[in-house]
Protein backbone atom coordinates (compact mmCIF):
# COMPACT_ATOMS: atom_id res chain seq x y z
CA UNK A 1 0.00 0.00 0.00
CA UNK A 2 1.58 3.53 -0.94
CA UNK A 3 2.38 5.46 1.81
CA UNK A 4 1.01 9.23 2.08
CA UNK A 5 3.56 11.76 2.81
CA UNK A 6 3.49 14.72 4.81
CA UNK A 7 2.86 17.37 1.47
CA UNK A 8 0.19 15.29 0.27
CA UNK A 9 -1.76 14.91 3.73
CA UNK A 10 -1.26 18.61 4.16
CA UNK A 11 -3.25 18.54 0.78
CA UNK A 12 -5.75 16.25 1.15
CA UNK A 13 -6.70 17.88 4.92
CA UNK A 14 -6.93 21.00 3.26
CA UNK A 15 -9.41 19.67 0.39
CA UNK A 16 -11.51 18.54 3.16
CA UNK A 17 -11.33 21.42 5.42
CA UNK A 18 -12.52 23.48 2.32
CA UNK A 19 -15.16 21.01 1.43
CA UNK A 20 -16.71 21.24 4.62
CA UNK A 21 -16.12 25.01 5.29
CA UNK A 22 -17.92 25.38 1.74
CA UNK A 23 -20.79 23.76 2.63
CA UNK A 24 -21.31 25.40 5.92
CA UNK A 25 -20.64 28.65 5.02
CA UNK A 26 -23.47 28.19 2.02
CA UNK A 27 -26.20 26.55 4.77
CA UNK A 28 -25.23 29.12 7.89
CA UNK A 29 -25.04 32.29 5.84
CA UNK A 30 -21.60 32.77 7.71
CA UNK A 31 -19.74 35.91 7.17
CA UNK A 32 -18.64 38.35 9.54
CA UNK A 33 -20.17 41.37 6.96
CA UNK A 34 -23.47 39.67 7.55
CA UNK A 35 -23.05 39.45 10.87
CA UNK A 36 -21.78 42.95 11.87
CA UNK A 37 -24.95 44.26 9.13
CA UNK A 38 -27.51 42.48 10.99
CA UNK A 39 -25.80 42.72 14.67
CA UNK A 40 -26.04 47.25 14.07
CA UNK A 41 -28.49 47.76 11.51
CA UNK A 42 -31.15 45.15 11.74
CA UNK A 43 -31.03 44.35 15.52
CA UNK A 44 -30.51 40.52 14.51
CA UNK A 45 -27.80 39.18 16.89
CA UNK A 46 -27.39 35.64 15.99
CA UNK A 47 -25.18 35.67 13.16
CA UNK A 48 -22.57 37.62 14.94
CA UNK A 49 -22.90 34.95 18.09
CA UNK A 50 -22.38 32.53 15.59
CA UNK A 51 -19.02 34.26 14.42
CA UNK A 52 -18.20 34.80 18.44
CA UNK A 53 -18.33 31.30 18.97
CA UNK A 54 -16.34 30.08 16.11
CA UNK A 55 -13.75 32.47 17.24
CA UNK A 56 -13.95 30.72 20.82
CA UNK A 57 -14.22 27.48 20.05
CA UNK A 58 -11.10 27.91 17.66
CA UNK A 59 -8.88 29.80 20.45
CA UNK A 60 -9.53 27.10 22.46
CA UNK A 61 -9.24 24.22 20.33
CA UNK A 62 -5.61 25.53 19.22
CA UNK A 63 -4.15 27.05 22.29
CA UNK A 64 -4.74 23.21 23.59
CA UNK A 65 -3.46 22.02 20.81
CA UNK A 66 -0.38 24.24 20.91
CA UNK A 67 -0.22 23.28 24.72
CA UNK A 68 -0.02 19.70 24.48
CA UNK A 69 2.95 20.06 22.28
CA UNK A 70 1.04 18.83 19.09
CA UNK A 71 1.56 22.24 16.92
CA UNK A 72 4.32 24.67 17.11
CA UNK A 73 1.67 28.00 16.12
CA UNK A 74 4.79 29.91 16.80
CA UNK A 75 6.03 28.99 13.57
CA UNK A 76 3.11 30.62 11.84
CA UNK A 77 3.09 34.01 10.17
CA UNK A 78 1.23 35.68 13.04
CA UNK A 79 3.50 35.01 15.67
CA UNK A 80 6.54 37.17 14.16
CA UNK A 81 8.42 38.82 16.70
CA UNK A 82 8.74 42.08 14.23
CA UNK A 83 5.64 43.57 12.53
CA UNK A 84 4.39 46.43 11.77
CA UNK A 85 1.32 47.89 14.00
CA UNK A 86 0.15 51.29 11.60
CA UNK A 87 0.81 49.11 8.56
CA UNK A 88 -1.46 46.13 10.07
CA UNK A 89 -4.71 48.31 11.13
CA UNK A 90 -4.51 50.44 7.85
CA UNK A 91 -4.52 47.35 5.91
CA UNK A 92 -7.57 45.93 7.97
CA UNK A 93 -9.21 49.31 7.81
CA UNK A 94 -8.63 48.78 3.50
CA UNK A 95 -10.32 45.45 4.03
CA UNK A 96 -13.39 45.55 6.42
CA UNK A 97 -14.08 49.29 3.92
CA UNK A 98 -13.54 47.35 0.94
CA UNK A 99 -15.66 44.07 2.12
CA UNK A 100 -19.07 46.37 2.69
CA UNK A 101 -18.12 47.78 -0.57
CA UNK A 102 -17.89 44.36 -2.46
CA UNK A 103 -20.97 43.12 0.01
CA UNK A 104 -18.85 39.85 1.28
CA UNK A 105 -15.27 39.29 1.83
CA UNK A 106 -13.15 36.66 -0.12
CA UNK A 107 -14.13 33.86 1.35
CA UNK A 108 -17.92 34.28 1.22
CA UNK A 109 -17.17 35.64 -2.50
CA UNK A 110 -16.09 31.61 -2.91
CA UNK A 111 -19.23 30.39 -1.09
CA UNK A 112 -21.28 32.61 -2.83
CA UNK A 113 -19.43 31.85 -6.43
CA UNK A 114 -20.92 27.95 -5.91
CA UNK A 115 -23.99 28.78 -5.89
CA UNK A 116 -24.09 30.92 -9.24
CA UNK A 117 -23.08 34.73 -8.15
CA UNK A 118 -21.26 35.66 -11.18
CA UNK A 119 -20.57 38.84 -9.49
CA UNK A 120 -18.58 37.03 -6.98
CA UNK A 121 -16.61 36.03 -9.97
CA UNK A 122 -15.09 39.51 -10.29
CA UNK A 123 -14.64 39.88 -6.96
CA UNK A 124 -12.26 36.93 -6.76
CA UNK A 125 -10.71 37.60 -9.65
CA UNK A 126 -9.79 41.13 -9.08
CA UNK A 127 -9.29 40.56 -5.05
CA UNK A 128 -6.40 37.76 -6.45
CA UNK A 129 -4.85 40.66 -9.22
CA UNK A 130 -4.50 43.08 -6.11
CA UNK A 131 -3.50 40.85 -3.49
CA UNK A 132 -0.30 39.49 -6.21
CA UNK A 133 0.23 43.26 -6.73
CA UNK A 134 0.94 43.80 -3.51
CA UNK A 135 2.34 40.35 -2.34
CA UNK A 136 5.14 40.62 -5.36
CA UNK A 137 3.94 43.78 -7.61
CA UNK A 138 3.66 46.77 -8.59
CA UNK A 139 2.19 47.64 -4.82
CA UNK A 140 5.05 45.30 -3.79
CA UNK A 141 7.50 48.10 -2.99
CA UNK A 142 5.40 50.55 -1.33
CA UNK A 143 3.93 47.96 1.05
CA UNK A 144 7.61 46.32 1.97
CA UNK A 145 8.56 50.53 3.06
CA UNK A 146 6.01 51.24 4.52
CA UNK A 147 6.83 47.55 6.79
CA UNK A 148 10.44 49.06 6.89
CA UNK A 149 9.80 52.55 8.33
CA UNK A 150 7.45 51.32 11.18
CA UNK A 151 8.12 47.94 12.25
CA UNK A 152 9.07 47.03 15.97
CA UNK A 153 10.11 44.22 17.51
CA UNK A 154 7.73 43.00 20.59
CA UNK A 155 8.87 41.75 23.51
CA UNK A 156 5.53 39.89 23.99
CA UNK A 157 4.01 39.32 20.82
CA UNK A 158 1.43 37.37 22.01
CA UNK A 159 -1.57 37.70 25.22
CA UNK A 160 -0.20 34.62 26.47
CA UNK A 161 3.37 36.12 26.38
CA UNK A 162 1.74 39.12 28.52
CA UNK A 163 0.67 37.15 30.91
CA UNK A 164 4.36 34.94 30.97
CA UNK A 165 5.88 38.37 31.51
CA UNK A 166 3.90 38.59 34.30
CA UNK A 167 5.11 35.61 36.19
CA UNK A 168 3.47 32.86 35.20
CA UNK A 169 4.88 29.77 32.98
CA UNK A 170 4.43 29.37 29.65
CA UNK A 171 2.00 26.66 29.86
CA UNK A 172 -0.13 28.31 32.64
CA UNK A 173 -0.52 31.76 31.18
CA UNK A 174 -1.43 30.20 27.63
CA UNK A 175 -4.20 28.39 29.13
CA UNK A 176 -5.48 31.42 31.06
CA UNK A 177 -5.22 33.00 28.31
CA UNK A 178 -7.19 31.16 26.65
CA UNK A 179 -9.84 30.41 28.85
CA UNK A 180 -10.54 33.99 29.78
CA UNK A 181 -10.96 34.77 25.92
CA UNK A 182 -12.55 31.78 24.70
CA UNK A 183 -15.19 31.49 27.67
CA UNK A 184 -16.13 35.18 27.63
CA UNK A 185 -16.75 34.37 23.73
CA UNK A 186 -18.84 31.83 23.97
CA UNK A 187 -20.52 32.95 27.03
CA UNK A 188 -21.81 36.18 24.31
CA UNK A 189 -22.87 33.75 22.01
CA UNK A 190 -24.98 31.54 23.78
CA UNK A 191 -26.42 34.66 26.10
CA UNK A 192 -28.19 35.54 23.18
CA UNK A 193 -31.84 33.47 23.61
CA UNK A 194 -32.74 33.45 19.51
CA UNK A 195 -29.29 31.97 18.87
CA UNK A 196 -29.60 29.20 21.44
CA UNK A 197 -32.80 28.69 19.65
CA UNK A 198 -30.90 28.29 16.10
CA UNK A 199 -29.07 24.90 16.02
CA UNK A 200 -28.29 25.33 12.45
CA UNK A 201 -26.02 28.72 13.81
CA UNK A 202 -24.58 26.74 17.16
CA UNK A 203 -23.31 24.07 14.76
CA UNK A 204 -21.56 26.15 12.17
CA UNK A 205 -19.69 28.37 14.86
CA UNK A 206 -18.53 24.62 16.33
CA UNK A 207 -17.60 23.46 13.02
CA UNK A 208 -16.25 26.42 11.96
CA UNK A 209 -14.11 26.79 14.66
CA UNK A 210 -13.09 22.96 14.98
CA UNK A 211 -12.27 23.83 10.96
CA UNK A 212 -9.34 26.79 12.02
CA UNK A 213 -8.23 24.05 14.42
CA UNK A 214 -8.14 21.36 12.05
CA UNK A 215 -5.68 23.39 9.97
CA UNK A 216 -3.36 23.58 12.37
CA UNK A 217 -3.32 19.91 13.27
CA UNK A 218 -3.05 19.13 9.65
CA UNK A 219 -0.28 21.49 8.73
CA UNK A 220 1.48 21.41 12.13
CA UNK A 221 1.29 17.91 12.79
CA UNK A 222 0.44 15.40 10.60
CA UNK A 223 2.00 16.61 7.84
CA UNK A 224 5.32 17.84 9.51
CA UNK A 225 7.95 16.54 7.66
CA UNK A 226 12.03 17.85 8.76
CA UNK A 227 12.89 16.71 5.69
CA UNK A 228 10.29 18.67 3.40
CA UNK A 229 8.97 21.26 5.53
CA UNK A 230 5.76 23.00 5.09
CA UNK A 231 4.40 26.60 6.28
CA UNK A 232 2.15 25.95 9.91
CA UNK A 233 -1.13 27.40 8.82
CA UNK A 234 -5.18 26.85 8.63
CA UNK A 235 -7.94 28.92 6.86
CA UNK A 236 -7.19 31.82 5.39
CA UNK A 237 -8.67 33.57 2.07
CA UNK A 238 -6.27 36.40 0.64
CA UNK A 239 -2.84 34.84 -0.28
CA UNK A 240 -4.33 31.57 -1.09
CA UNK A 241 -7.07 33.23 -3.63
CA UNK A 242 -4.48 34.86 -5.35
CA UNK A 243 -1.96 31.46 -5.66
CA UNK A 244 -4.83 29.63 -6.56
CA UNK A 245 -5.48 32.26 -9.74
CA UNK A 246 -1.46 31.99 -10.35
CA UNK A 247 -1.79 28.04 -10.30
CA UNK A 248 -4.69 28.24 -12.43
CA UNK A 249 -2.83 30.12 -15.04
CA UNK A 250 0.40 29.01 -14.37
CA UNK A 251 0.25 25.06 -12.85
CA UNK A 252 3.57 23.57 -15.03
CA UNK A 253 6.04 23.42 -12.35
CA UNK A 254 3.74 24.72 -9.68
CA UNK A 255 3.09 22.55 -6.60
CA UNK A 256 0.14 22.61 -4.67
CA UNK A 257 -0.39 23.72 -1.21
CA UNK A 258 -2.90 24.08 1.83
CA UNK A 259 -4.23 27.47 0.98
CA UNK A 260 -4.65 26.49 -3.16
CA UNK A 261 -6.80 22.92 -2.47
CA UNK A 262 -8.86 24.99 0.60
CA UNK A 263 -9.42 27.59 -1.70
CA UNK A 264 -10.78 24.86 -4.35
CA UNK A 265 -12.42 22.72 -1.76
CA UNK A 266 -14.53 26.34 -0.55
CA UNK A 267 -15.84 26.49 -4.01
CA UNK A 268 -16.57 22.77 -4.56
CA UNK A 269 -18.53 22.16 -1.25
CA UNK A 270 -20.31 25.37 -1.74
CA UNK A 271 -21.09 24.50 -5.11
CA UNK A 272 -22.13 20.85 -4.61
CA UNK A 273 -24.77 21.73 -1.31
CA UNK A 274 -25.99 24.48 -3.66
CA UNK A 275 -26.43 21.72 -6.25
CA UNK A 276 -28.11 19.20 -3.90
CA UNK A 277 -30.21 21.86 -1.98
CA UNK A 278 -32.35 23.86 -5.12
CA UNK A 279 -29.86 26.64 -4.12
CA UNK A 280 -27.80 27.54 -7.28
CA UNK A 281 -29.28 30.39 -9.14
CA UNK A 282 -27.21 32.47 -11.39
CA UNK A 283 -27.40 36.25 -10.52
CA UNK A 284 -25.45 39.17 -12.35
CA UNK A 285 -25.13 42.81 -11.46
CA UNK A 286 -27.25 45.17 -10.95
CA UNK A 287 -25.40 47.79 -13.38
CA UNK A 288 -22.17 49.24 -14.45
CA UNK A 289 -21.70 50.81 -11.21
CA UNK A 290 -22.75 48.29 -9.20
CA UNK A 291 -19.85 46.11 -11.09
CA UNK A 292 -17.61 48.94 -10.14
CA UNK A 293 -18.22 49.05 -6.16
CA UNK A 294 -17.79 45.64 -6.50
CA UNK A 295 -14.41 45.80 -8.25
CA UNK A 296 -13.26 48.16 -6.66
CA UNK A 297 -14.00 46.59 -2.89
CA UNK A 298 -12.19 43.28 -3.86
CA UNK A 299 -9.28 45.74 -4.84
CA UNK A 300 -9.29 47.23 -1.53
CA UNK A 301 -9.47 43.80 -0.25
CA UNK A 302 -6.73 42.22 -1.97
CA UNK A 303 -4.09 45.63 -0.98
CA UNK A 304 -5.31 45.17 2.60
CA UNK A 305 -5.67 41.84 3.34
CA UNK A 306 -2.21 41.35 2.37
CA UNK A 307 -1.03 44.35 4.52
CA UNK A 308 -2.98 42.99 7.24
CA UNK A 309 -1.67 39.34 7.36
CA UNK A 310 -4.94 38.15 6.49
CA UNK A 311 -8.47 38.86 6.25
CA UNK A 312 -11.45 37.99 8.47
CA UNK A 313 -10.78 34.71 7.94
CA UNK A 314 -7.33 34.43 8.10
CA UNK A 315 -7.16 37.10 10.91
CA UNK A 316 -10.32 37.42 12.69
CA UNK A 317 -10.39 33.78 13.30
CA UNK A 318 -6.94 32.03 12.33
CA UNK A 319 -4.79 34.63 13.72
CA UNK A 320 -7.21 35.45 16.22
CA UNK A 321 -6.98 31.75 17.75
CA UNK A 322 -3.06 32.20 18.16
CA UNK A 323 -3.69 35.25 19.96
CA UNK A 324 -0.92 37.30 18.72
CA UNK A 325 -0.96 41.10 19.62
CA UNK A 326 -0.26 41.69 15.83
CA UNK A 327 -3.52 39.38 14.47
CA UNK A 328 -5.94 41.65 17.67
CA UNK A 329 -4.73 44.60 15.73
CA UNK A 330 -5.25 43.81 12.05
CA UNK A 331 -8.59 42.53 12.99
CA UNK A 332 -9.44 45.65 15.03
CA UNK A 333 -8.83 47.33 11.58
CA UNK A 334 -10.94 45.13 10.30
CA UNK A 335 -13.63 45.79 12.72
CA UNK A 336 -13.50 49.60 11.92
CA UNK A 337 -12.97 49.43 8.31
CA UNK A 338 -16.57 47.72 8.22
CA UNK A 339 -17.77 49.97 11.21
CA UNK A 340 -17.05 53.12 9.04
CA UNK A 341 -18.55 51.59 5.50
CA UNK A 342 -21.88 50.50 7.63
CA UNK A 343 -22.46 53.67 9.34
CA UNK A 344 -21.42 57.39 9.71
CA UNK A 345 -19.98 59.97 6.94
CA UNK A 346 -18.38 56.81 4.82
CA UNK A 347 -21.39 54.58 4.87
CA UNK A 348 -21.60 52.68 1.17
CA UNK A 349 -24.98 53.77 0.57
CA UNK A 350 -27.54 51.60 -1.08
CA UNK A 351 -27.33 51.35 -5.07
CA UNK A 352 -30.68 52.56 -5.40
CA UNK A 353 -29.56 55.74 -3.24
CA UNK A 354 -26.16 56.00 -4.80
Amino acid sequence: MPVLDGSNIIVLSGLLIGLIYGSVGLLSGFCLLSSLRGFWAEGDGRLVRTYALAIGVGVAATQLLAAAGLVDIGKSIYLQASFSAPVMFFGGLLFGYGMVLSNGCGSRALVLLGRGNLRSFLVVVVLAIFAQMTLKGLIAPARIAMVGASQTTATANSVPALFAAAGLSATAARMLAASIISAALIIFAFAHPAFRRSPGQVAAGLVIGLLVAGGWFATGYLGADDFNPAPVTSLTFIAPIADALQYIMLSTGSTLNFGIVTVFGVFAGSLATALLTGRFQLEGFQSPRHMLRSGGGAALMGIGGVMAFGCSIGQGLTGFSTLALASLIAFAGILVGTAAGLRGALRVRPLAAA
